[in-house]
């Protein structure tokens, strides 16, 4: 259950929305005269390989979370804090994206699997 979790959470990443369909808020504008020749990748293109978003599962129950250094850059998406982007630059407010959260397709296939395993009994 875990596993499915965390494929519904990276495509739902990919994508680019929230857990209620909304889109992440846009990437601010960089000055015209900014860095050349830099390689922009979409958001979150690192966070959500298999190497920093682990599933865990137990008979207590499934996990989904970032690990490692990603974790708190992950944080001041999810809630909208402040960080500094760069070691000595100047800090900034992050527009709320939730990276993890529960769609309501996800919450019926979790009701769905509960079910079926306490029948199964």
């Amino acid at each position: 259950m875990a596993k499915k979790l965390r494929q519904s959470q990276q495509r739902r990443i990919k994508s680019q929305q929230n857990p209620d369909g909304t889109p992440y808020e846009k990437r601010k504008k960089q000055p015209a005269r900014a860095k050349t020749g830099r390689v922009k990748r979409e958001m979150f293109a690192k966070l959500r390989t298999s190497r920093f978003m682990k599933a865990k599962g137990s008979d207590e129950g499934a996990v989904v979370e970032f690990t490692g250094k990603v974790l708190r850059i992950a944080q001041v998406h999810q809630y909208g804090l402040k960080d500094r982007p760069a070691r000595n630059g100047v800090a900034v407010e992050y527009p709320v994206r939730e990276l993890l959260g529960f769609t309501e397709d996800e919450l019926s296939n979790i009701e769905r699997v509960i079910i079926e395993h306490i029948t199964q009994y």
